[in-house]
C-alpha cells in the first residue's frame, strides 16, 4: 500500500510509525492522518533514549544520552515512504505500518541508519550487496506469564523431541506455519523457507535474498511479529541464543554475495577454486581478519556467549570451508546466481541491521585491501588448534570493539563509544545478580 493512497482514503484514521532500537525491537507511535502528513514533510520526534533501553525497558548507560549530560530530548526520525506495510490483525484505516530511522546526529547510533551508511560505502566501490537471513527461534506452548511462574524452567516446547526437518512435526504444526505465511504476506516479508530445527519447538524461517535495507527490514519485522503471533495464540517465542542448558544454540545466519552495476555476480569465476573469484576470496579474508573485532555486534547480550558451550553447533572459530557447516564462514553454491558465503557467527539475539552491517564492513575491508584468507577447511572445523577466533566472553568483546581502529573507521567513534558502554552496563547489571545455579551449589554446604 502506498502512503498517498492511504492518505487519500477518507476512512483512514491512524498509521503506525516505527523505528528499530538497539535490540532489534520495533518502537514507535500511532499518528493520526493529519499528523502523518506533517511528519512526512518535517520528520517525527523520538527520544534517542529509546536506543538505551534493554528489552524490558531497563535504561542502559549511553554516554551523552542517559548520563549526566543527557536531557532526554527528541531526535528527528525520517520516515521511509517506500517501507509501508499492512499491520496484521488491524482494521482498515488503522493498519498502515511505516519504518523510519534517525536522520539527525542520532543517526550515528541508529541501527538502520548505520546499515544504510555501510551500504552507501559499498555503492561507492561499485558494489551492490545481495543478502538474505535465516532466523532461528523456539516456540513454546506457554504464555509469558506461565513461563515466568515456572521460573523459565521445565517449559513445554511446541514439539517434544528434536526434529530436524522432520515432516511429522512440520505437518503437525501446519497451522502455525500457515499463520506465519499469511502474516508475512501483509508485512511484505518474503519467506524463502521454513522448517523444523534441532530441538523441541526449535524452528527456522528464512528471508529471501535481496538488496538495500529491505532484507534486514524484513528480518526485523519477522522477529517482532513472530513474537506477536505467538502471544495472540497464548504461546511464546524466544530468540535467546541459549534458553536452557539442554537446548542447542540459536543463531541468525547471513548469506551474502556481491553484484556489479549490471547485476552480475562479483563472487563467481568459472576458473576459480569452487568457482570463487578473487573478490570472493578477499571478502572471506576480510571476514576472517575483522569479524573478531566486531564480536560485540554479532553477540550483543550476556546470553550470547552461552551459545558456545561444548556440544552445541555454534562455529568453533573464524575458519571457512566449502559446504562445511563446522566452519564459521560456509561457502555455498555452484552457479553465478547461487554462489555466496554464509556467516554463521551471530546469535539469534542479534539486531539484523548490525548483523548485516558488520558482515558487510568486514568483507568490504577485505575486498578493498585484497586480504587473502587462510586455506579453507576440509573435514571437521571443531578440532583445529590455533584457529583465528572471535571473542568468547562479553568483557573481551567490549574491550576488542573499543580498541579496534577498523571498527572506528567503519562505524565511527560515537557508535563504538555508546554501543560498548550500553553493553558494559548490561554486563554489570547481570554480574550483580545471584543466579539460581550459585544458590543450588553453595547455599547449604558452600
Amino acid at each position: 500500500m502506498k502512503i498517498k493512497d492511504y492518505l487519500s482514503n477518507r476512512n483512514s484514521r491512524f498509521a503506525t510509525v516505527a523505528m528499530t532500537d538497539t535490540n532489534g525491537l520495533l518502537r514507535g507511535q500511532m499518528l493520526s492522518v493529519s499528523n502523518l502528513k506533517s511528519a512526512l514533510k518535517n520528520g517525527m520526534g523520538m527520544a534517542p533514549a529509546q536506543l538505551a533501553l534493554d528489552p524490558t525497558d531497563e535504561i542502559l548507560h549511553l554516554p551523552g544520552v542517559t548520563d549526566d549530560d543527557g536531557d532526554f530530548h527528541d531526535g528527528l526520525l525520517k520516515i521511509d515512504e517506500k517501507s509501508t506495510r499492512i499491520l496484521p490483525w488491524s482494521s482498515p484505516g488503522h493498519n498502515l505500518l511505516i519504518l523510519s530511522q534517525f536522520s539527525d546526529e542520532t543517526a550515528s547510533i541508529c541501527p538502520r541508519s548505520i546499515l544504510q551508511k555501510i551500504l552507501n560505502r559499498a555503492a561507492e566501490a561499485g558494489i551492490t550487496p545481495r543478502y538474505g537471513l535465516e532466523l532461528e527461534y523456539t516456540l513454546f506452548d506457554e504464555t509469558g506469564e506461565s513461563a515466568q511462574e515456572k521460573a523459565f524452567r521445565n517449559l513445554k516446547t511446541a514439539t517434544l523431541h528434536k526434529s530436524h526437518d522432520l515432516i511429522t512435526y512440520q505437518v503437525l504444526q501446519s497451522e502455525w506455519y500457515q499463520d506465519v505465511s499469511e502474516m508475512c504476506e501483509n508485512l511484505n516479508v518474503k519467506l524463502s523457507k521454513m522448517h523444523e530445527e534441532i530441538g523441541g519447538g526449535f524452528m527456522e524461517a528464512c528471508v529471501e535474498a535481496g538488496t538495500g535495507t529491505d532484507p534486514a527490514d524484513q528480518a526485523v519485522l519477522l522477529k517482532n511479529f513472530l513474537r506477536i503471533l505467538a502471544m495472540r495464540q497464548g504461546r511464546s517465542v524466544t530468540f535467546m541464543p541459549r534458553w536452557s542448558e539442554q537446548a542447542d544454540s540459536q543463531s541468525m545466519h547471513v548469506h551474502m554475495s556481491f553484484l556489479d552495476s549490471k547485476g552480475k555476480s562479483l563472487f563467481y569465476s568459472a576458473d576459480g577454486e569452487h568457482c570463487m573469484s578473487e573478490k570472493f576470496r578477499h571478502f572471506i579474508g576480510g571476514l576472517q581478519k575483522y569479524s573478531g573485532d566486531l564480536s560485540l555486534m554479532f553477540l550483543p547480550t550476556v546470553n550470547s556467549y552461552r551459545r558456545f558451550a561444548p556440544g552445541t553447533f555454534a562455529p568453533p572459530s573464524l575458519h571457512w570451508g566449502f559446504e562445511n557447516r563446522t566452519t564459521c564462514f560456509r561457502v555455498v553454491g555452484h552457479a553465478s546466481d547461487t554462489l555466496r558465503v554464509e556467516n554463521r557467527l551471530a546469535g539469534s539475539d542479534v539486531n539484523p541491521y548490525f548483523n548485516v552491517s558488520a558482515t558487510l564492513a568486514a568483507g568490504l575491508e577485505g575486498v578493498l585491501n585484497k586480504i587473502e584468507p587462510l586455506p579453507g577447511i576440509v573435514g571437521s572445523g571443531f578440532v583445529l588448534p590455533d584457529a583465528p577466533s572471535y571473542s568468547r566472553s562479553m568483557p573481551e568483546a567490549i574491550k576488542r570493539l573499543r580498541e579496534s581502529s577498523f571498527a572506528k573507521k567503519w562505524f565511527g567513534e560515537r557508535f563504538i563509544t555508546t554501543f560498548s558502554a550500553s553493553r558494559e552496563s548490561q554486563l554489570e547489571a547481570f554480574s550483580a545478580k545471584i543466579p539460581d545455579v550459585e544458590l543450588e551449589r553453595f547455599f547449604i554446604l558452600g
